[in-house]
């Protein structure tokens, strides 16, 4: 049996939750001592094949256009194609030309007039020039039977295809051009020329200048695939579609209009070199689409003081680990000289090295002596003193004037130093008055203390942090809770945690959660009457408390700890069962029997809370948002920012009023669903929809299936009665669902799992002839501890059968809206599409429909706390399916521990055999995208989640050059424009409506309500969206922010788009609250974890549900050993099993 897996709704260690809760499970993501678990996101189904159901769209439901006439062979006017083999060329049409697709189009059968050789399907003969007399070698690419979307563009090179090219060290790439903009035209210079930053643009560059554009250096494959080429790569280079059965490219859907006013694209921007030289896009306008209104945001603004700011660095000896002992240090100090030698400044101070004033201290450098009283020992009479040195010492004067230009965008670098020193002055007060824990102050006076369980309760809190924005600076205030242990004595906290009776023995297991929940929390001893001396439990004894003995003097004399209390202390030992506490080291140890222990109050659990817990922690702090901004304000009048002495110190003045913020609620979007149904289409109300009357757009096929009950509570009767009841449901939503499993409904015990579902196998193969499992039903207990994650596991890595799991509560209730739901999933799962977007069928999504455009999501999990062994997991998720943009495939891979960049984006290694070889995850996924539409992407819109500001430089610096390098090793200047967006969840801006027609039945703003104004960034491109419906609690609006746009977005279709996505997630019918992309990248590393070896600490990657050709992420031998960044090493996980990859080919297909 494989090792057993933790639940995968387990929570983080550490969590802290806020009220911005949603009725939903909070939401799996990367582990930090201190979590806020966001709104889980509506729960659905998952997603499709790429291409196995592209032609399945019933004509009328997807092309609003007359049919267009068929011909033996497609024939295009104007085009620059002329071919009847299966090595296609492509070629730039002019404007005015017919489309006329047939069904040869898939083998590349076109014809065309002028630039092709007839018969052949090589390249076209010479290109031409556009109206700007620039060459037009642009990767603009069309299908065949298709034309440029573009008038202006004349007819260019006869065919774009994909080599394979051996990347030098990276450059600029060659310039691209496509047609001329009705906008001040924007001259095409050298890079070292270039004016700093255009709005709307990508980044400037500030590196070293370059002259002109030198392309990449390729290679070109030989006839026999070349080194390191394979045969997939091979097709996809020279788009080569005539392979016997291979599907083709989509047919045409419409015309294709083009809601753009003419633009002009001008060539990628090389990254930068380094961070120093990152300059984000500029906000190109403020978006107008969309109701407009007034909304209240948690942000109070602060007057930027008029104070000469001074920087010292502080130097304690002897240094101490502990903040707490450096503040009290200094404490005492300023208490001391304040008067005298501090020349009457009150310094902000940052708990390490940094010590700030407003104004210079009457010294350059001087030394104090500080005498501390060691709290430890608790008695007045014996308290022993600890002796310091204190170095001041000047370092710099930190400018405010910088940050009134930057505020006012006439800079374009945030001082941060500047901020930082607001910021530290604004929480000097609130660190002596409460509990801090990083920005977040609690304390048990600011809400009612409530138990959550196992010696926990929650304290209410607050975070706090000054922001530059729009309306200058910004102290952004919300609410905010977390468990605390409870102040008891150790003997009965360990009595809540194991729930039993202390007189008997503890088992292994007993002393393992003890250990676990008490290592670093702080006690006091209660046997020595006033002498409260404080300890920090480094452990437990192996030994009873009855049975430890130690050395009383050097000779060797060995007393028992219970004779040792008796004669000192006159206590007898009550618990002597019980191990004793290790508050020593292995030099010095140092034994305290629990029973004389209490802990002390206002220590933050910072380990992984249990289920039960966080239901309990959510359950308390809960808010709508009316009470949350009631509480903000209370918060805000309860701090009195203007009687805190630190703020009238230098000069900062809050207000006492919410920020008042312009927004725009954005319409949802047409979606389409089969023409059979009664409803075509659905116009979304408040955020969600429901499946009534319509079927899916694209319904999957189920032949074979059967059902397997794990749950002992679960009849046999009704777990067959269910499955009728659900394969009716799939049947009546658009499937062909066969209507009896292929095997009646077995129960298995769960421990027996594994050997049941092989067997299953072996009779399910030998009644199909081989054909196996379309999907495997499996009813499981509610509390079903790791059997979900070993399902899985075993599902997609050895047996190759996609599966549905249904929980107990589920299966006795058969609710029809919990029916409809699985069978959105179900649908994805085998390759099913539930719903598309009628903008993107009718081809007005603007900078998606005009051109082939791939949308990327990508995400890195981190391990909890505590598990320092275990790798983080990337995942990077692609749309594989265009005009649509409904399909995802993605890939995982495992890398070093805590690692934030994505180390697998893109490979170059050698091969012994084959010498040079190409790798990655967008490689793959740029593949995979040419495999199933038949074109190449030429546009990328890449979303990211998971990064903070302070990691902005550095992701894209990374990131942007493996999509780049990646582009460049399929093809000579093969380099789509980029728009780089970072998605963010875990901030603390809250919207709440100023008039009540603006919101839902919760209370919450509407979704699609949009802020690019007033507390978003002063210069650069960013926005608010609330894109979902909020269920219970307070709505959280995801804040995006534009690294690089090489796209030249503007506020609207950048905000258009993302929130018209939103409304295409494949497991629900709601919208969700960040873009899908983003969202099916989380879900798939999440899901990764069940893959893990856990015998080893190094784990290593394996694919997540990839389309067709792919099986390994390391860009090396399933077998070998992936290196990543920091020379770790990582072993492969077992790869999904080809069947299941091919069905689906998307990572979210199994992942529900």
């Amino acid at each position: 049996m494989p090792r057993r897996r933790k639940t995968p709704k387990e929570p983080e260690e550490g969590s802290r939750v806020d009220t911005s809760t949603e009725g939903q499970a909070a939401q799996p993501g990367p582990s930090a001592p201190a979590v806020h678990p966001s709104p889980a996101l509506p729960s659905g189904t998952s997603a499709p094949s790429p291409a196995s159901d592209r032609t399945s769209v019933p004509p009328a439901a997807v092309s609003p256009a007359p049919s267009p006439i068929q011909h033996p062979s497609p024939r295009r006017i104007g085009g620059g194609v002329q071919g009847q083999g299966p090595g296609q060329a492509f070629a730039q049409g002019q404007g005015q030309g017919s489309n006329e697709v047939s069904s040869d189009v898939s083998l590349g059968r076109g014809r065309g007039m002028g630039g092709g050789d007839r018969g052949s399907g090589r390249r076209g003969g010479r290109g031409r020039f556009n109206n700007q007399g620039l060459p037009l070698n642009a990767p603009v690419y069309n299908a065949p039977g298709t034309f440029s979307p573009h008038p202006e563009q004349f007819q260019g090179p006869g065919g774009q295809e994909f080599h394979e090219a051996q990347p030098q060290s990276y450059g600029p790439p060659p310039p691209m051009y496509v047609r001329p903009s009705t906008r001040a035209p924007q001259q095409t210079m050298p890079l070292a020329a270039r004016p700093m930053q255009p709005a709307g643009r990508g980044p400037s560059y500030l590196g070293p200048s370059h002259g002109g554009s030198p392309s990449v250096q390729v290679a070109s494959p030989s006839s026999s695939y070349g080194p390191g080429v394979t045969p997939v790569e091979y097709q996809f280079g020279t788009m080569v579609l005539g392979a016997p059965g291979a599907p083709g490219p989509p047919p045409m859907l419409g015309p294709l209009h083009d809601p753009l006013t003419p633009r002009q694209e001008l060539p990628p921007t090389p990254p930068p070199l380094s961070s120093k030289g990152v300059r984000f896009p500029l906000r190109p306008s403020k978006g107008s689409n969309g109701l407009r209104c007034i909304v209240i945001a948690n942000h109070f603004y602060a007057e930027l003081p008029d104070k000469d700011l001074h920087h010292y660095d502080v130097a304690i000896n002897p240094e101490l680990p502990s903040k707490g002992i450096n503040r009290a240090v200094m404490e005492q100090l300023v208490k001391l000289y304040r008067e005298s030698h501090l020349g009457t400044r009150l310094p902000a101070y940052d708990g390490r090295k940094s010590l700030y004033t407003a104004g210079p201290l009457p010294f350059q450098s001087r030394e104090f002596e500080i005498s501390l009283t060691d709290e430890e020992d608790g008695s007045n009479q014996l308290r022993r003193a600890r002796h310091f040195k204190v170095v001041i010492k000047f370092a710099a004067r930190a400018d405010l004037h910088h940050l009134g230009e930057f505020l006012a965008g006439r800079q374009a670098d945030a001082p941060q130093e500047a901020l930082q020193v607001l910021d530290i002055v604004l929480r000097e007060l609130p660190t002596h008055r409460y509990s801090p824990v990083g920005r977040y102050f609690y304390s048990p006076d600011l809400g009612t203390r409530r138990p959550l369980g196992d010696g926990l309760e929650s304290w209410r809190g607050f975070y706090q942090s000054i922001r530059p924005t729009q309306m200058g600076l910004s102290l952004n205030i919300d609410m905010s809770s977390t468990a605390f242990i409870e102040p008891k004595t150790v003997i009965e906290f360990v009595k809540d945690l194991l729930r039993k009776d202390l007189n008997r023995s503890l088992t292994d297991a007993d002393r393992i959660k003890i250990k676990k929940a008490l290592r670093g929390v702080k006690v006091e001893v209660t046997h020595r009457g006033s002498m409260r001396r404080k300890y920090r439990i480094s452990g437990l004894t192996n030994q009873a408390t009855s049975e430890l003995q130690f050395p009383v003097d050097d000779n060797g004399t060995m007393k028992s700890v219970t004779d040792y209390f008796r004669e000192t202390y006159s206590y007898t030992i009550r618990h002597p069962a019980l191990p004793c506490l290790q508050v020593g080291n292995t030099q010095r140890p140092n034994y305290l029997p629990m029973e004389v222990c209490k802990i002390v109050e206002g220590q933050r659990y910072s380990k992984r809370l249990n289920e039960r817990q966080i239901a309990a922690l959510l359950q308390v702090t809960c808010q709508r948002p009316r009470d949350r901004e009631r509480d903000i304000m209370q918060t805000v009048h309860h701090n009195a920012y203007h009687q805190d002495p630190y703020a009238q110190e230098f000069g900062i003045r809050i207000s006492n009023e919410l920020a008042q913020v312009e927004a725009r609620i954005l319409p949802a979007p047409r979606l389409k669903y089969h023409d059979t149904g009664r409803e075509k289409e659905c116009l979304p109300q408040v955020g969600q929809w429901n499946m009534m009357n319509k079927k899916m757009v694209n319904g999957g096929i189920v032949q074979h299936w059967a059902c397997v009950n794990f749950s002992s509570n679960v009849q046999e009767k009704i777990a067959r009665d269910f499955c009728l009841e659900l394969a009716q449901m799939c049947q009546t939503s658009g499937m062909q669902f066969a209507r009896d499993p292929i095997v009646p409904v077995k129960t298995v015990r769960p421990d027996n799992s594994e050997k049941a579902l092989y067997q299953l196998c072996e009779d399910v193969n030998r009644r199909t002839k081989g054909k196996g499992l379309d999907l495997l039903i499996a009813i499981l207990p509610d509390n079903n501890g790791s059997l979900y994650g070993d399902l899985k596991k075993q599902c997609e890595t050895v047996l190759g059968v996609v599966s549905q799991c249904c929980l107990t509560k589920h299966v006795f209730k058969m609710s029809k809206q919990y029916l409809a739901n699985v069978a959105l999933k179900i649908n994805v799962k085998v390759g099913g599409r539930n719903t598309v977007l009628v903008d993107a069928l009718s081809r007005r999504i603007p900078l998606v429909s005009d051109k082939p455009t791939i949308i990327f999501g990508a995400d890195v999990t981190h391990p909890h706390p505590g598990e320092d062994s275990s790798p983080s997991i990337a995942a990077v998720v692609a749309s594989q399916d265009w005009p649509e943009v409904t399909k995802y495939a993605g890939l995982v891979c495992a890398q070093t521990h805590r690692q934030e960049l994505i180390a697998d984006l893109f490979k170059e290694y050698t091969d012994p055999m084959k010498g040079k070889m190409f790798g990655g995850m967008i490689r793959e996924l740029l593949i995979s995208f040419r495999s199933a539409t038949g074109q190449k992407p030429l546009r990328i819109i890449f979303y990211r989640d998971g990064v903070s500001e302070g990691q902005f430089s550095q992701v894209l610096l990374h990131e942007l050059d493996a999509i780049r390098r990646a582009c460049a090793s399929l093809e000579e200047g093969y380099q789509p424009p980029v728009t780089f967006v970072v998605v963010q969840k875990r901030h603390h801006t809250r919207l709440f409506a100023s008039d009540r027609r603006n919101t839902d039945r919760s209370g919450n703003i509407l979704p699609g309500t949009v802020v690019d104004s007033t507390i978003c960034h002063p210069t650069e491109f960013d926005f608010y969206l609330c894109s979902h419906a909020g269920i219970q609690g307070t709505s959280r609006p995801a804040h995006y922010h534009v690294l690089w746009d090489e796209n030249s977005f503007s506020a609207d279709s950048l905000q258009s788009l993302t929130n018209n996505l939103c409304y295409t997630y494949a497991r629900c019918t709601r919208s969700v609250s960040i873009v899908p992309p983003a969202y099916y990248a989380h879900l798939a590393a999440f899901r990764a974890r069940f893959y893990m070896d856990l015998e080893s600490s190094d784990t290593g990657s394996a694919t997540s549900g990839i389309g067709a050709n792919r099986t390994q992420v390391t860009g090396s031998t399933a077998a070998r050993t992936n290196r990543v960044a920091g020379n770790t090493a990582v072993r492969p996980l077992p790869p999904l099993k080809e069947n299941v990859k091919r069905i689906g080919s998307s990572p979210f297909q199994i992942l529900c």
